[in-house]
């Protein structure tokens, strides 16, 4: 069988301890991405199956309908919103998606983020290998106002951290949310008004679909404070296009942490 991954960024499938399982198929790794759909069907003609690392790149029916041998795609992750699920039925391809993965990961990674950008820290390291020592102030967690947006398992880790620290958390999202922040003590938001406007820290943490692609707006972006913080470590696409660059550049919020692109 030939196996194609592709989008391995950090080259790290073959360093996988499962990947000497497939010491008898032909395995092909792409560290690079391929996103024109003509380009990536012709890399991928040959492919009895696909391996997907996260969503990192669609696989609409453009792509799907051109390669005649695969049977089947599966990959890291289980939001399966970027694959076209009616073109494989259609072709007979099998769509293997699942997996609990790490939340707490995703967590850990989000609270860098927030203390990195808090405390300065990138800048703090630079101007220390310059010679200049405590050169800026930095900002408490505690008693600060942290928004989730959507406590599932990895918004409800990243308030539970700050609800440590001694931040207030507040939440918005669907009606699940709200059951989730009732049960834990935390405050869920009147309005998605009141919620933007008033977190010093607001955290996304959404999956990326149909429904939730640019549910952040430039209203929404435009009502948070001018010190206030937006850290994003789910999807891109949750804000809409070019608002958070135009956001940071009117002063609001003042300052982003992401780890998406």
């Amino acid at each position: 069988m030939k196996i194609a991954v592709i989008d391995d960024y950090q080259n790290a499938f073959r360093a996988l301890k499962c990947y000497a399982k497939l010491s008898g198929h032909e395995v092909i790794v792409y560290n690079d991405t391929e996103k024109d759909p003509a380009r990536l069907a012709e890399r991928l003609k040959d492919a009895d199956a696909v391996i997907l690392t996260q969503q990192r790149s669609r696989f609409p029916r453009a792509v799907i309908e051109r390669l005649p041998k695969l049977k089947l795609i599966t990959q890291t992750g289980r939001n399966a919103a970027h694959i076209d699920l009616e073109a494989c039925t259609e072709r007979g391809v099998i769509v293997s998606a699942g997996g609990t993965g790490r939340s707490s990961a995703t967590a850990e990674l989000t609270w860098a983020l927030i203390l990195a950008t808090l405390r300065h820290i990138p800048e703090e390291v630079r101007n220390l290998k310059q010679g200049r020592w405590q050169s800026t102030l930095g900002v408490d967690v505690r008693d600060k106002t942290l928004g989730i947006y959507a406590l599932g398992k990895i918004g409800s880790l990243v308030a539970n951290v700050g609800h440590a620290f001694g931040a207030h958390v507040v939440c918005w999202g669907r009606e699940g949310t709200r059951a989730r922040a009732q049960e834990a003590g935390y405050d869920f938001a009147q309005s998605p008004e009141a919620f933007f406007g008033n977190a010093d820290i607001l955290c996304l943490h959404l999956p990326l679909n149909n429904e939730t692609r640019g549910i952040v707006r430039r209203e929404d972006l435009a009502r948070m404070k001018t010190s206030a913080l937006l850290v994003n470590t789910s999807r891109a696409g949750l804000i809409a296009e070019g608002a958070l660059m135009e956001a940071l550049k009117a002063g609001r919020p003042g300052f982003s942490g992401v780890d998406v692109y």
